[in-house]
């Protein structure tokens, strides 16, 4: 494949990557002067027309997919059996190297990029596409920690072609959900469990199941319970461990129902300093995307239930527990009853609620400990509320609760913010892309004249490198190029040389040649002829030739030329007379102010007839044309050039 040009423009360059389903290549687009990554169809699966209309319908749809945390797909296209989807280039690693490379991630690693892949999953669902591959295999984190979601297109048209056809699926084992692996219905929940998983792994930095078979992997995906990660990692945040636990529940109802309430969880979550120092390598082999059969119901094992012992014991057991429990819990009853009346507890004073929605968090607190009250706080991003303002209370307004109690609110952090990107002087066309991988969009587009190339983006606003809020538009002009100033050609012709050289010059126009040529209508001195008619729109730099006049026209006199002996020459039958002497003269006839070819004629005006018709090229051999012309002294002739009549006849002498 290397050195093939796919689509006319996708020069492939070299292999860097490739899994269960296709092969990946880095490319260089001709057209647009950058690198793309293509992904192609391994040649297997090019036979089967169900997985290949589902690959192009699929992968055009998440191609329609745009967030800066998903690569983003340029083309889809098909040649020659080759099946390809092109998308961006992303410098950087996979998070399944990043994972080998450090063991095990520190708390604030796997919030962040656990944040970045849930917020990709989040706008995928959004627009009803479900990855159903999602491992750390296909997380792309660049040089800048910015994690992007990959392989959308490929894994949602192999997984429900061979779900429906084949009784297969297809996917990686070690990550897939117990619904994939039964083959049975799959949602956005069948991401989150995944998602789960790589959680998992970058906690622990191992898989939660491992088999001698992909088969046997799939059944403990169904059937067993993954070991906590705390006996792995005692060391591991017990909130971090709920929350990869709940996402890795067997039933889809009891795991989080969207990723919004994932990453709201994920923001309650501190820094673990003890987590952020594990750095234990532990190996993995990789898990790609392969075709298994669907687990039947039979294949798996249902529990059995344990024998019962010894009932009549039990019996008694259980009555002698019951017991001890009743007094226990009677026992602590009188207790905190004792307690709570020496906290003077019954005689606590009320205290109504306020409204502190629309305050600032200071104020808000300000008014709760002046209440005797305490708040509980926590922060989501908000494009609509100013930061600091409370959004929402849970408990109402106008309730009454004993003091201490606690308010839980919800306050705006503000919009999560996006650094604009430099546009200046890289191509317009490119500026939409390069707008949206940061979560921006564009705004207002316009055009103007500069001395940069056209096309090139010459401005924007706001400046390149400031933070503004993600889904901000950003206004660019681009160039026109430079400006073309026109205006009338003069009229210098009647001027002398030196102040039509001076009118041409103020007007910043070239001089071009200047010739020479007699006049009988301007002076010695002054320009008979300006290349450029007068009134034509001209602009500045633009060359004027000029021709000069050298005075009146001067006829040189006639050759006599005798006609040969054998020649008796024809004498006319009116106007001559017997005596007079035919003779043939070289009349030179001068023509100023034309140039090219022209066509010269001459008509006798005592009977019309045309002796002589000739075109002559002026720029090869002069604006001086010699003509022989035959006839009896005193006749006369009319010159035509180019059809137009001389106003000077020609008279024979």
């Amino acid at each position: 494949m290397i050195g093939k040009i796919l689509g006319g423009r996708y020069e492939i360059v070299e292999k860097v990557g490739g899994g269960g389903m296709a092969l990946v290549y880095k490319a260089k687009c001709n057209l647009l002067n950058r690198y793309v990554a293509v992904k192609i169809l391994r040649s297997e699966f090019t036979s089967d027309k169900d997985i290949i209309e589902k690959f192009k319908r699929e992968s055009q749809a998440a191609a329609s997919l745009s967030h800066p945390n998903i690569v983003n797909l340029y083309d889809v296209g098909e040649e020659d059996d080759i099946y390809y989807i092109v998308m961006e280039y992303v410098k950087g690693k996979t998070l399944k190297e990043v994972i080998k490379e450090k063991g095990i991630l520190t708390l604030h690693e796997i919030i962040n990029y656990t944040k970045q892949i849930a917020s990709a999953l989040q706008h995928a669902h959004y627009n009803h596409v479900v990855h159903r591959d999602i491992k750390p295999h296909n997380i792309l984190v660049t040089e800048d920690n910015r994690a992007k979601v990959t392989d959308f297109g490929i894994a949602i048209a192999a997984t429900s072609s061979t779900i429906t056809n084949m009784g297969s699926v297809i996917g990686s084992v070690h990550y897939f959900s117990p619904e994939q692996a039964r083959g049975g219905y799959t949602d956005e929940k069948s991401d989150l469990y995944s998602l789960g998983i790589v959680m998992y792994e970058m906690a622990t930095g191992k898989v939660p199941f491992e088999g001698e078979s992909p088969i046997a992997v799939a059944l403990k995906h169904i059937q067993q319970e993954p070991v906590p990660p705390s006996e792995i990692i005692p060391e591991i945040s017990k909130s971090l461990e709920e929350i990869i636990l709940k996402l890795m529940q067997k039933d889809q109802a009891s795991r989080y129902q969207n990723t919004q309430s994932l990453i709201e969880n994920l923001g309650k979550l501190k820094e673990d300093v003890v987590s952020s120092e594990m750095t234990m390598m532990i190996n993995h082999e990789d898990s790609p995307t392969q075709i298994i059969p669907r687990i039947k119901e039979e294949d798996i094992e249902t529990p059995k239930a344990p024998l019962p012992k010894n009932k009549k014991g039990n019996n008694k057991l259980m009555i002698a527990a019951a017991v001890a429990a009743a007094l226990i819990a009677a026992l602590l009853f009188m207790f905190g009853l004792f307690y709570v009346s020496n906290l003077n507890f019954f005689r606590t004073e009320d205290v109504q609620v306020p409204s502190l929605v629309g305050k600032d968090i200071l104020e808000a607190r300000e008014m709760a400990s002046q209440l005797g009250l305490e708040l509980s706080e926590r922060s989501i991003n908000s494009t609509e509320v100013p930061k600091n303002e409370i959004i929402n209370q849970e408990t109402d307004a106008g309730m009454k609760v004993k003091k201490g109690y606690p308010i839980r609110v919800v306050v705006s952090a503000g919009p999560d913010m996006a650094q604009v990107p430099d546009l200046r002087f890289k191509e317009a066309a490119n500026a939409p892309l390069m707008l949206r991988n940061e979560g921006l969009s564009e705004g207002r587009v316009t055009e103007n004249f500069s001395e940069f190339p056209i096309g090139v983006v010459i401005e924007q606003n706001p400046r390149a490198g400031s933070s503004v809020p993600a889904g901000s538009t950003v206004d660019y002009v681009i160039s026109k190029g430079p400006q073309v100033v026109t205006f009338p050609m003069p009229n210098v012709v009647g001027n002398t040389r030196e102040s039509a050289e001076a009118t041409l010059r103020q007007l910043q126009l070239q001089i071009g040649a200047i010739t020479e040529a007699p006049s009988n209508e301007h002076a010695e001195g002054r320009v008979i002829f300006q290349s450029i008619p007068p009134e034509t729109p001209i602009a500045q730099n633009a060359v004027v030739n000029l021709t000069i006049s050298t005075g009146p026209e001067v006829i040189d006199e006639p050759e006599d030329v005798t006609p040969p002996e054998d020649e008796t020459p024809e004498t006319p039958e009116e106007d001559q007379s017997a005596s007079a002497t035919l003779s043939t003269q070289n009349v030179r006839i001068q023509l100023p102010g034309h140039s090219g070819i022209v066509e010269i004629a001459i008509k006798r005006v005592s009977d019309g007839e045309e002796v002589y018709k000739r075109k002559h090229d002026l720029d090869k051999d002069g604006h001086t044309v010699v003509v022989p012309l035959t006839g009896y002294a005193k006749q006369e002739f009319e010159l035509f050039v180019n059809a137009q009549k001389h106003k000077n006849n020609i008279v024979l002498r």
